[in-house]
């Protein structure tokens, strides 16, 4: 029996009621905002708009967007809305370039995102009997985090994220009675591949259901972890900007991520136009933040291709939802959970080899379900050796580079000219061979 420690009653609010509430909360969002933060003043003042002028859930088609170069930009607090005195954590993520995202939480924030990360486990039905357990890439870290504090909100027994190896997580599963984890498509297909490598069947572990975050995932994917591991998958949606891990959440019927409304209000816009789809139309989401203090998001535009329902949902929840599609908007590509930009990878290249850059272009791989980073490097005047060893040398320091800035597998290849002969037309960027696949 699941123990709720907050008021479910906001999740089956009456829309009517809970659009007025919206409303509220916008407005303050956007006073404050303005008040405090410098770049959305000036961008309501070059609109010809003030935050009074808002007095409907419509007028936000009016305001500006917020885009990931306004956040790097603005790096590192040109966005906070509070002193920095009031901020009691500080998150960093990967940006579009060499220096990453940073946002910030008051103590009423981080109240707020336990209370959103606990909705998202009570949907997938984790309660105070389960022992959760934590799995993410060092690049996640933050989710991890998060997800912790929401799983210890509803009582349940958490095993934090530890960085181990992928056997050893699989013996505190076993040893721990893990009945749920926490985790990206991609690691739990690790870890089914090394319970089969062992000879270990489903019904050897106490493991009932997963939630997964951070990653795409196919139905078919689904499927076959559900069959092969004897478990319930439920999905989550978050940001690293926003930043959260649960801004959407799968309930017990599994159609569509419920928004978390009365926390966040979200558009669907055309992506090269920028203007609004009507409800059931494919295009991008486009997320403003309602409740948060230290750093308020209007209309980020997020890169995420999805559709929005507002169609009652047979759990009661009255939240709108979420259905993510497949592919993205902009030039962002999504390993392992950390979204990566070609700029960030031409940044690392550019302080790692001095001199002229030489020409380059990165792949996604999908290997064995797991996905990671390559890098192919043509070898040409500016990284000329008759050193072998120098060479090797070079292609090692630009892996821990990359790995260590992202917190991703990568691997780098140091080739020929002739090799990078049919990719001369896609040079410098992210070419995504899991959609290949």
């Amino acid at each position: 029996m699941t123990v709720e420690i907050w008021n479910r009653e906001m999740e089956c609010q009456d829309r009517d009621e809970l659009a007025q509430l919206q409303l509220e909360r916008l407005q303050a969002t956007l006073n404050r905002a303005c008040k405090s933060v410098p770049f959305y003043l000036q961008g309501l003042q070059e609109c010809g708009l003030s935050p009074s002028a808002l007095r409907s859930l419509e007028a936000l088609v009016s305001l500006p967007f917020t885009t990931r170069e306004d956040l790097n930009r603005s790096y590192p607090y040109g966005l906070f809305a509070v002193p920095l005195r009031d901020i009691v954590r500080i998150h960093s993520a990967t940006g579009t370039g060499l220096r990453p995202t940073v946002s910030g939480y008051t103590g009423n924030d981080l109240g707020i995102w336990k209370e959103v990360v606990a909705r998202c486990l009570t949907a997938a039905g984790v309660g105070p009997e389960d022992i959760v357990q934590i799995c993410f890439d060092p690049g996640l870290a933050n989710w991890a985090r998060d997800f912790k504090d929401g799983a210890e909100t509803v009582e349940a027994s958490v095993i934090p994220m530890t960085p181990l190896e992928i056997p050893k997580q699989l013996m505190i599963m076993n040893d721990y009675k893990t009945s749920v984890l926490v985790t990206t498509p991609s690691y739990l297909g690790q870890l089914s591949r090394e319970m089969a490598r062992r000879g270990l069947p489903p019904k050897a572990l106490a493991l009932r259901r997963a939630v997964l975050a951070g990653e795409a995932m196919s139905q078919t994917t689904r499927s076959q972890l559900e069959e092969g591991l004897h478990i319930q998958i439920h999905t989550a949606y978050g940001l690293s900007e926003v930043p959260g891990p649960a801004i959407a959440y799968e309930c017990q019927e599994r159609h569509g991520l419920h928004l978390n409304e009365d926390h966040f209000l979200a558009e669907i816009v055309d992506p090269a136009a920028g203007t609004p789809l009507p409800l059931g139309k494919e295009g991008e989401l486009v997320l403003t933040t309602l409740t948060a203090k230290a750093y308020p998001l209007i209309r980020f535009r997020t890169g995420d291709l999805a559709l929005l329902t507002p169609e009652p949902c047979p759990c009661g929840r009255t939240f709108a939802r979420l259905e993510m599609i497949a592919g993205r908007a902009d030039q962002l590509v999504s390993i392992r959970g950390v979204k990566l930009h070609p700029d960030l990878i031409e940044g690392i290249m550019t302080r790692m080899v001095k001199g002229a850059q030489p020409a380059y272009v990165a792949f996604v791989k999908r290997v064995e379900e797991l996905d990671l980073l390559e890098v192919w490097v043509e070898v040409n005047e500016a990284l000329f050796s008759d050193e072998i060893k120098v060479l090797e040398i070079l292609a090692h320091r630009i892996r821990r580079e990359l790995e260590q800035s992202l917190g991703i597998p990568a691997r780098v290849r140091l080739v020929e000219s002739g090799t990078m002969s049919e990719h001369r037309g896609r040079l410098g960027r992210i070419i995504d061979e899991r959609r290949n696949g």
